[in-house]
């Protein structure tokens, strides 16, 4: 008996479609959501901000994505983590833990730790995009590996100074009340008018 050549195309797009499907289902599905935003508080402890920081170096900020923590066997895209203080507070002379760690996040591209290649983005630009109290979070979780936690949400670095504190750039002033008028606009300073051009032909 022969098998039209309709059904044995339809059987064999069927059976292909079968085992396509079965092993689409073997693959591990995740669902992968934009990055929550974290809400820090202005009150928030060292160990609080600790937390926070592991929190946005696994999600948010991608840090492990590229450095491990702990992996004693390479190949290592970035440097490992492990013990990162002890090794943050002599590696640029002049520099303290935080200082150093300030520059990897904010000019990650200013040093390059020998036997590796630039490459880490600048964690406070797009696409990442951390602001400054999410990366003293971080700063405050990567003291932990090897030191002590010292900085707080109040803590200022080359790259940032909080609000209110010594050097902060001043608060915009505030409006004027309803019905009252603005003050005027301070005078302008005096000017000496430009000498006059020299005539032609006097050159």
């Amino acid at each position: 008996m022969t098998i039209p050549h309709t059904f044995r195309v339809g059987a064999l797009v069927l059976a292909a479609t079968s085992f396509y499907t079965y092993v689409g289902q073997m693959v591990p599905q995740k669902e992968v959501l934009p990055p929550q935003e974290t809400v820090i508080a202005a009150n928030l402890s060292q160990a609080d901000m600790a937390k926070v920081g592991r929190e946005i170096m696994d999600g948010k900020g991608l840090c492990l994505t590229c450095h491990t923590i702990g992996k004693t066997e390479g190949p290592f895209r970035f440097p490992d983590l492990a013990n990162v203080d002890v090794r943050a507070k002599t590696r640029e002379a002049g520099f303290s833990d935080v200082d150093y760690f300030a520059q990897t996040l904010y000019e990650p591209n200013a040093f390059i730790v020998p036997g590796f290649n630039p490459g880490m983005p600048t964690i406070n630009k797009p696409p990442i995009g951390l602001t400054d109290q999410e990366i003293l979070c971080v700063i405050a979780y990567l003291q932990t590996l090897g030191g002590a936690t010292t900085v707080t949400l109040q803590t200022s670095h080359h790259y940032y100074t909080p609000p209110g504190a010594p050097g902060a750039a001043p608060a915009p002033a505030a409006a004027s009340a309803p019905g009252v008028a603005p003050s005027a606009p301070p005078a302008p300073p005096a000017t000496t008018p430009p000498p006059a051009a020299p005539a032609k032909g006097t050159r």
